[in-house]
Formats: structure tokens, sequence, C-alpha cells
């Protein structure tokens, strides 16, 4: 059976709760044990108006009571807030230091602790810095409303906002090591984790600077193909023994040397997380593209957002060019003579695989393939003319386009044609502006 407590030990336990703020607490245990005297207590009596009245206007009007009375809430809170953080809740040490140092000095350490509070960021997302600046002597966002927050509302923030400040400081550290300044990160609107697990991934094979878009790939494509030739090489699973062969390493994460050693902690953490990433990473049948990158807003690839890589669409202009030059001459042999562009144009045209020179045989074939009745596409100028678009380089493109056309102009009734000589006029022309060899 349970029986009620009887009211005086209600009441003392309820007693136990004192519900002042802590500068008052500290006040009256001063005046009570002799720390603080009368001439302490005037002074303070003193500087509080004052402090009201600047507070007021600092955050409103001091010539309206109801900004006054929250200046006298918020100077109370600020000088609590320090008291009680500085001497870690004894009343003593807070009496002693109400004792030994002015009223406003002790709002003030209040402000600043707010104000450094603050100033830690509140995420880890880098944004550019807006080209505007705050009124002079206007208070920082959020002052107003975390002057009047209690000490645990202030330590709770604090704890949150002190990672953020270290994962932040660390991909700048990371990011400076290799080469990029904190308004590049900003520019991107990148964050934190992202730019320290790219940062580590870049380290692990020997980078020196953060990748753009293009280094990024072939960095993944590189790994990939060094793992699949080291699982190549790892022993096959025992099967009397049940020993299983050892998992191939493509290359170690280590963290960087010289990394400053309040951020190893951080840096550790997303180690893991790219260590977690490599099964994927590695193994995945997704190319690049499709396991980081998503080209339109439906899409979801498994790794989007969890690294960083620059955008330079300048760079990525100029490896796309040259990979389409580089392919167009693997196709061309080299060759750029009109006879060697218009063959293989010719071929494009007629659904061939496209060649710069054909044997006289070849050259037949292709003419018969060309004016064979039904035959599709038989002879199609316009597949050519996308082939350009779609493999010439772009410096280059112009020029072909109108040397194809001015062929076509002059072939295309011929190659066309159902008369009893077509084939044979087909045949010479293709000699005469064309590679066709005896």
């Amino acid at each position: 059976m349970t029986m009620n407590p009887p009211a005086p030990v209600i009441l003392a336990a309820v007693s136990l709760y004192d519900a002042r703020p802590f500068f008052e607490k500290a006040l009256q245990f001063g005046v009570q044990q002799g720390i603080i005297g009368q001439p302490k207590l005037d002074q303070i009596c003193l500087e509080a108006p004052k402090g009201m009245v600047q507070i007021a206007r600092y955050f409103g009007n001091e010539n309206l009571r109801p900004d006054i009375e929250k200046a006298r809430d918020r100077i109370v809170n600020l000088v609590s807030l320090y008291l009680e953080s500085s001497c870690a809740g004894d009343l003593r040490q807070a009496a002693e230091s109400l004792r030994d140092h002015s009223f406003l000095s002790r709002s003030k350490g209040g402000s600043d602790m707010l104000r450094d509070l603050l100033a830690l960021p509140e995420s880890t997302s880098f944004h550019a810095r807006l080209d505007t600046v705050a009124e002079a002597g206007a208070p920082p966002r959020g002052l107003a409303e975390w002057s009047l927050r209690s000490l645990a509302d202030y330590q709770a923030e604090l704890a949150r906002r002190t990672p953020v400040r270290l994962e932040k400081e660390a991909a700048v550290w990371l990011a400076e090591h290799l080469g990029m300044h904190v308004e590049t990160l900003e520019e991107a609107h990148t964050h934190a984790e992202a730019v320290i697990r790219s940062a580590l991934l870049s380290l692990a094979t020997r980078r020196t600077e953060l990748p753009d878009w293009v280094e990024f790939e072939k960095m993944v494509t590189d790994l990939r193909k060094k793992y699949r030739a080291a699982r190549q090489k790892t022993p096959a699973p025992d099967k009397k023994t049940g020993t299983a062969g050892v998992r191939p390493q493509a290359f170690s994460i280590t963290l960087p040397a010289g990394l400053p050693d309040e951020f190893r902690a951080v840096v550790e953490d997303m180690r893991q997380s790219v260590l977690a990433d490599l099964p994927q990473l590695l193994e995945s049948a997704l190319s690049p593209r499709a396991l980081f990158a998503a080209d339109t807003e439906d899409q979801h690839p498994p790794l989007l957002g969890r690294y960083f890589w620059v955008e330079d669409i300048s760079s990525e202009m100029h490896h796309h060019e040259r990979a389409v030059s580089q392919a167009w001459d693997k196709v061309t042999g080299g060759s750029c003579d009109d006879g060697s562009i218009l063959t293989l144009l010719v071929c494009a045209a007629a659904g061939a695989t496209p060649k710069t020179a054909l044997s006289e045989k070849a050259a037949v074939a292709l003419v018969r393939k060309m004016q064979k009745p039904a035959s599709a596409p038989g002879f199609d100028p316009e597949l050519a003319r996308q082939y350009i678009l779609d493999h010439a380089p772009a410096e280059h493109q112009e020029a072909y386009l109108e040397l194809w056309a001015d062929f076509v102009e002059e072939a295309q009734p011929t190659f066309q044609s159902d008369s009893t000589f077509a084939r044979k006029d087909a045949l010479a022309l293709l000699k005469r502006e064309c590679h066709v060899m005896a």
C-alpha cells in the first residue's frame, strides 16, 4: 500500500528548486557570507541602470518601457551566464567575481560568450560570402534571442556547433594542403564531409590537388582497374580447409602527415566512411558518373553528394574536346585530307563501318549496297552529317559539313540512279573523289 508523504516533506522537496537567476543567487550568497559589502552593492545599483539603457538602445529603443524591462532581463541573464559558466556554478567563486570586478564587465563577459557561440558555424556547408554588410553597430543574428537563453541551452548549442567547426576547419586545412583556398569551396557550395573524403582519396592516390570531375572520374576508374587486377591475383578459397582468399586492396587510406591533432578524430571518422564506401566505389557495375553525379533532378546516385570535385566547365570542355580529337584521330588514322574524310562519310551515309580507304572490291560492294532496291539506308546524307556532329572535333565540323554538302550535291543523283550505267558511274565517282585502292 502506497502512502502519500506528509506535507512538510513535499514542501522541503519543492524548496530545493531555486528558479532565481544565478546572479541573484550569487549576490545574496555574497551578502550573507560577508563577501559583498554595501559599497559594492551601491556600485552595482549605479552600473545596472546604465547597462540596461545601453542594452535597450542596442536591441530597440531606450525610451520605451517594454524595451527597458526586456533589457533588465537581458543584463541579469548575461551576468548569470558568465558567472555560472566561468565559476562552474560555485556561488562563492561567483560572489568573489562580483566583488572583484565591475557589474558591467560581467555583463560584457556573457555577451562575449554568446558572440563567440554565434560566430561558430551552424552547419558544415560552405556558402559564398554575401557582399552585403550588416548595418554598423547592429547585433549579430540571433543575439537578441540568445541573450535570454539559459546556460544549459548555451552549453547544448556549443556542444552541437563545436564539432561542426572542427569539420569545416579540417576541410579547409586539407583543401589548402592540396592547393585550394576556402573561397573556392564557398563558391562551390559544397560541405566539409565531401571535401575531406575527396581529399583522403586524392592523397591515397598520390595526387597533389583536389580533382575536377574529369580527374575524379579518372581516379575512380584507375582504382577499379588496380582493384580488379589485384582480385585476379587473389588466391581462390581452399575447398578442403574452407579458408577464404585474401580480399584484394587497391590502395590504403591513411591520415595525412602533419594533420593537426585537433582534427584527427574528425578526419578519422571521415576515413572510416570512405572505407565503408569502397565496396560500391570499387566493385559497382555503375559508371563513376552514375555512381556519384546526377544528370537530372530525378536521379539519385548511391554516392551523390558524398564527394567533392571542382566544377570547372572550361576544363571539362577541354578534356572532352581532347577525347573527341583522340577518338577522331583513331578512326581516321590521322588522315585529314578531303579524300580520306569523304571516304569515311560515304561509308557512314551507307550505314557501313567508317573507313578512310577502300579496296576496289570493297568500293564495288559499297556501291551495290547503296543502289540495291529497297535497301536501307541506301545512301542517306543525313547519317554522315550527324556522324560529323557526333564525332568530329568541333573546330573542324563546319569545314567538314561544307565539304560533305558540296560532295552530296554532285554524288547523290549518281549514287541513287537506276540507269544502266549507274553502278559504273558511282564507282568512277568514288575513285575520283575518295580513296579507292586498286
